[in-house]
């Protein structure tokens, strides 16, 4: 049991329990290093954030503001910070990283220090498959004076929370940018002065594998830069450099001429909320580049580990969800794959999930097609439900959004709630080829080819706008059931494992979402939308 010390309370929103099926095996080392990030809240003389619904209906009243601005105005303050240093140094921690902008402070020191600091009991947790973490029961506690300015701590435990929507299937016939001229995206643009942001949770890239890729498809290679968060660096040499390469070659082949900045982070809760708030706000580019206008995330965890059991902290699931709003109001696009494991979601208890952070109403959730019988412009195009099934479903956590109120989002298939429906889009997830280790693989599917492929898009579309489309959601859904997507409606199913499934149908459906996008009609009635909406507003 957790020693409290006197004068200390919960932080609202930390409350962990065991990974489903693992068992405490005993006391976590108390000389063990690690790190811990904490969360602090925006400084208290902030002016109002704008409300999301009346910003996003009006993109003429979208001023956007740099990302100094943003942190200036809406940061966390000096005092706050200073207040939870001091806290470190009395426990006996070091301040390793103060950052305003990111609002994070974060601190090192042994499991016995972090025991006592945060009136926690960290120990040892194998799962049923042996997989070992070091985790924690029950919240955080913190000095009742630190109540109010800190809104989560994250690193005690790091138990896994990312895996890759990437995997193996049959040798592919296409290749990205032969998919992308037959949803007809702007090919003949350059992107150059774009950044496209990609977030990973292990592996890395050898330059010369980009090269030979790009080489061999006869285009140009784009500059990659990666940025290491929490100790994580571009590491190649296991499994997850397949998502790695996979994520570069795809978006750079579409977007030619954009940067690719590629962002490290450790598959933990920790890292997600450092990753995130590190590539919307603090990016760690040269000063030569541009902060990423769209960011392709091709991993995640489902929401649920049990049916009413939250995987994440709800801490976690706030600090990411209010760093993509961030994102909206710098006029960021986030887009993220769905998952390849259907309804399912590798939980195996008979219930439907979706992931996080595909689920979240601020990101582009990208499901998997199936593109077949090409023959030149002509093709056919399938729910991708087989080497892998794309996910979708209805969100536990995330309430219906305003933009998906006249969309026919059905209840879930589970107990019929009402909540985010998923995905948004959907593009071809039956495989393409990469190149790693030197040579050519072939059969690499998944729904993380979806999300770079439209975060390709979307450099090109600002590319040509000169400007950034930024949060994407509420303009798809005005654009629904038109020429902009083709539909999905072939009956196919996203059940897998057991798990009750969606059905692909006419309109917004839960395993295609609008259907595939055809990039030259999103971008003409991008430029129409806000034509229309401009020119009134100048009078």
């Amino acid at each position: 049991m957790a020693k409290v010390p006197r004068g200390y309370q919960p932080v609202a929103g930390t409350e962990r329990t065991p990974l489903r099926g693992a068992r405490r095996v005993g006391p976590a080392d108390p000389g063990e290093k690690l790190t811990v990030s904490i969360r602090v809240r925006r400084r208290s003389d902030a002016p109002p954030l704008p409300e999301m619904r009346a910003w996003a209906a009006n993109p003429a009243a979208q001023s956007r503001i740099s990302r100094e601005q943003f942190a200036a105005r809406y940061g966390a303050s000096e005092a706050d910070l200073k207040q939870v240093a001091e806290f470190a140094r009395a426990n006996g921690l070091t301040v390793v990283e103060s950052s305003a902008a990111r609002r994070t402070v974060r601190l090192a020191g042994t499991v016995e220090q972090m025991n006592r600091a945060f009136g926690v009991e960290l120990g040892r947790y194998e799962s049923p498959d042996r997989t070992a973490y070091r985790g924690r029961e029950g919240p955080v506690h913190l000095p009742n004076e630190l109540a109010g300015i800190v809104e989560g701590v994250f690193g005690l435990d790091n138990r896994r929370m990312a895996r890759r929507m990437s995997g193996g299937g049959d040798p592919p016939s296409l290749t990205p940018r032969q998919v992308a001229g037959l949803y007809n995206f702007p090919l003949s643009v350059n992107a150059s002065g774009q950044t496209i942001g990609i977030l990973e949770f292990d592996g890395g890239f050898d330059p010369g594998d980009i090269h030979g890729y790009f080489n061999s498809q006869g285009l140009t290679t784009p500059a990659v830069f990666a940025v290491g968060v929490d100790g994580s660096s571009n590491s190649p040499g296991d499994d997850a450099d397949i998502e790695v390469a996979l994520d570069i070659e795809v978006a750079g082949a579409v977007a030619q001429g954009a940067n690719i900045a590629v962002f490290f982070a450790p598959f933990t809760e920790q890292g997600w909320v450092d990753i995130m708030t590190t590539a919307v706000l603090e990016t760690g580019l040269p000063p030569d580049w541009q902060a990423p206008s769209v960011i392709s995330i091709s991993w995640g965890w489902a929401e649920l580990q049990s049916i009413g059991d939250f995987t994440w902290t709800t801490a976690a699931l706030n600090a990411v969800d209010e760093t993509l709003q961030d994102a909206a109001r710098l006029g960021v696009t986030v887009l993220a794959a769905t998952g390849d494991n259907g309804s399912d979601c590798e939980i195996g208890d008979g219930r439907a999930h979706v992931n996080f952070p595909a689920s979240d109403p601020f990101v582009t959730a990208c499901g998997g097609t199936s593109v077949r019988n090409v023959n030149g412009n002509s093709f056919d195009e399938a729910t991708w439900n087989d080497n892998g099934v794309t996910g979708g479903g209805i969100s536990d956590f995330f309430p219906l959004p305003y933009w998906q109120e006249s969309a026919g989002i059905p209840g879930s298939v589970n107990d019929g709630h009402s909540g985010r429906g998923i995905p948004d889009i959907a593009g071809h997830a039956d495989g393409y080829s990469i190149f790693l280790g030197g040579d050519t693989q072939d059969g690499i599917t998944g729904t993380s080819e979806t999300a770079p492929l439209y975060a390709g898009l979307i450099a090109l579309i600002n590319a040509t706008l000169a400007d950034s489309i930024g949060y994407l959601n509420p303009i798809l859904y005005q654009l629904g059931e038109t020429d902009v997507f083709r539909d999905i409606s072939d009956g196919g199913s996203n059940s897998d494992s057991g798990a009750p499934g969606y059905t692909a149908g006419v309109g917004w459906d839960a395993c295609t979402g609008w259907g595939s996008v055809n990039g030259a009609e999103l971008l003409n009635a991008v430029e129409t939308l806000l034509f229309s909406m401009i020119l009134p507003a100048l009078g």
